[in-house]
């Protein structure tokens, strides 16, 4: 059942309080707790000060006291019907709220507002002296070979029950993953987390946010970052139980660690919006004398979401939180800092303690050293280390490891897969022409921000050379998010833009105009057909992306209809099953149609009573299967990815 109601109608609340809600309902009240939370979604919330009232009926009012936005607590959720605190309304409450972070463990240096994101923590860890751990399945087993530091007997009981909790939340797919089902993966989170598994705890709760997110067909819901989140916990719980990877490494850590870095020169980059389902603002990026990226964000909740957009952009005017530095984001993308008492974390992240200090400083152009050296790289070298980056856990990234730096010549338009035009560029190297075709595509798609605009007013200026920045996109053609874009060395025909914008714009918050592109480049073209509608090749010798690939898609889309509907959905006829076969033999991809074939063969594997009704597993055996082709399918998008990007590819 799909539950629709506003975010910003309810508080926050900790995940452990919607698992101990759910936990304390009886059997028969958690069969209707999701009917319960779609009646309760109907109901007006009132807010007054630190308390949320809902009108269950004309006799029962249920109150969520919540400090700050956030229920912490079990007793914060009252409900004066007969059945409270046992009663299935204030599940339902907690149902409908949206999960809050985690409270950030004290620490030493004071951090700016998080930035929202859907990866999980950092890697660090405790050792301890505990044998190694068999399969999930199994017991530990003294003397086994494992990759770093043993799990304790408590963290391998919490990553059992983390596993079985994500196995059941797969087997039963976004339409039958309902509160109940989620709870008991927040209750395994929690558990977890309490046992110093940060990171897949971390990752449960991302899972559990955007299952809601699927149910109640938000905006923001994408199958592949669902598909991701439960890749990376059943990865995660797997590599732990069996100690396949430094344990060390997949226990993570509560919060990030700073180091010390002492004086920094930093020349600013560039600077783009950061929107969320929960969050709004702007991140600077910049480099410093030895070419490492830096960050200082701006982000902050917010709990309209016509007004996110807005106040996305606004956060560029907004002063940038270092030291005493007077000069708002936009600003210091053409400016620099120089900065006394530097912190900065793993991932880049620069800290504003109290002892910091820092002035404003001259700027660097991307023509000039040391930003120049970021587009010295080969591009099939900076995309190789994009998809590296990938695998690593979020806070141990470098900071801006999904970034390109590229000179490109634009192309015009073309058709896209689907018909819709797309905006078409040649990537060059070391000056001369014939690299790849790349596709290039908003850095966001919300309409309020600036990116298609100014990608749109961009395919009216085919010829146009541009020194750019974006973030990989991994596919099967050359893609690139379009951030930011300026001129390149001896450019013909250089951007006309002020001198206040340093000959760079950034596309999530600044309007390009017409004026602004070169008068010679502004005559609109589409790339792929002439005006006798014979195919054109492009000029400078490089090579269109091919309009398709192998059909990747087939396992891809298997591993998708899981999460969607669950195990049963791998059920269809023998006919369907012998024409999937059939299409990735034929493309050489034999390990493919045996993955999906052991899929396939796993999903309908469920034993019967004796009644022939299906007895309850523990699903490991399908979710096994399930994130080996996941887990394949991964592999081949990135290798696909790669050789999409090479010369010779």
């Amino acid at each position: 059942m799909s539950v629709t109601a506003r975010t910003s109608d309810w508080p926050g609340v900790r995940p452990e309080v919607v698992a101990e809600v759910v936990a304390g309902l009886s059997a028969r009240l958690q069969k209707r707790l999701d009917g319960a939370a779609a009646k309760l979604a109907e109901r007006p919330v009132a807010r007054e000060g630190d308390e949320w009232r809902v009108e269950v009926d004309e006799e029962t009012v249920l109150v969520l006291h919540a400090p700050g936005g956030v229920v912490a607590a079990e007793a914060g959720v009252r409900c004066g019907c007969l059945l409270a605190p046992a009663c299935v309304h204030r599940a339902a409450a907690v149902t409908l709220c949206p999960l809050a972070e985690a409270e950030a463990e004290p620490g030493p240096e004071p951090e700016q507002e998080p930035e929202p994101r859907s990866d999980t923590d950092g890697a660090s860890g405790e050792p301890n002296d505990r044998p190694a751990a068999d399969p999930i399945a199994g017991d530990p087993i003294a003397g086994d070979p494992i990759a770093g530091d043993p799990l304790t007997a408590v963290e391998l009981a919490a990553v059992r029950h983390l596993h079985r909790a994500a196995a059941a939340v797969l087997a039963a797919g976004v339409s039958g993953a309902g509160a109940v089902s989620q709870a008991e993966l927040l209750r395994a989170a929690h558990r977890a987390r309490l046992a110093g598994l940060h990171r897949p705890a971390a990752a449960a709760v991302t899972v559990a946010t955007r299952v809601r997110a699927a149910r109640s067909g938000a905006p923001d819901h994408r199958l592949a970052d669902l598909v991701a989140g439960l890749r990376e916990l059943l990865g995660l719980t797997t590599a732990l139980a069996t100690g396949t990877a430094p344990v060390a490494e997949l226990r993570g850590t509560a919060r990030q660690a700073y180091r010390e870095e002492g004086g920094l020169r930093l020349y600013g980059l560039f600077a783009e919006p950061v929107l969320t389902a929960t969050h709004a603002g702007a991140v600077s990026w910049a480099v410093d004398a030895d070419g490492r990226l830096s960050t200082i964000a701006e982000v902050m909740p917010h709990d309209d979401a016509a007004a996110a957009a807005p106040q996305a952009v606004g956060a560029g005017n907004r002063t940038v939180r270092l030291g005493d530095a007077a000069l708002s984001h936009r600003e210091f993308s053409r400016a620099g800092l120089a900065v006394q008492g530097a912190t900065r974390s793993g991932g880049g992240r620069l800290g504003a303690g109290a002892s910091v200090r820092a002035v404003r400083a001259t700027g660097a152009a991307w023509t000039a050293e040391p930003a120049a050296r970021l587009w010295s790289e080969p591009a099939s070298a900076q995309v190789a280390r994009a998809l590296a980056a990938q695998e690593l856990p979020y806070e141990s990234r470098p900071a801006g490891s999904d970034l390109l730096f590229l000179d490109v010549t634009l192309l015009g338009t073309a058709p896209g897969p689907g018909g819709a035009p797309q905006l078409l560029a040649c990537c060059t190297a070391s000056g001369a022409q014939g690299g790849p075709v790349i596709v290039l595509r908003p850095a966001h798609e919300h309409p309020d921000l600036p990116f298609r605009a100014n990608l749109a007013l961009l395919a009216t200026a085919p010829g146009l050379r541009l020194r750019v920045i974006g973030r990989l996109e991994r596919a099967d053609r050359p893609e690139l998010r379009l951030l930011a874009i300026g001129t390149p060395p001896a450019a013909p025909d250089p951007l006309a833009l002020s001198a206040d914008r340093a000959g760079r714009v950034n596309l999530g918050l600044e309007r390009l105009q017409t004026a602004d592109l070169a008068a010679s480049a502004t005559a609109s073209a589409t790339v792929g057909e002439q005006a006798d509608g014979s195919a054109e090749e492009p000029a400078d010798g490089s090579t269109a992306p091919a309009p398709y690939g192998p059909p990747v898609h087939v396992l891809g889309r298997r591993v998708e209809q899981t999460v969607t509907t669950g195990r049963h959905a791998l059920a269809p006829s023998e006919a369907s099953a012998a024409a999937d076969r059939g299409l990735l033999s034929a493309a050489g991809l034999a390990t493919a149609a045996e993955l999906l074939d052991g899929l396939r063969a796993s999903a309908a594997n469920q034993q019967r009573d004796v009644f022939g009704r299906i007895v309850t597993d523990d699903h490991e055996d399908f979710a096994t299967a399930w994130l080996t082709a996941a887990s394949y399918t991964e592999e081949l998008a990135t290798a696909l990815c790669a050789s999409a990007w090479s010369r010779e590819g």
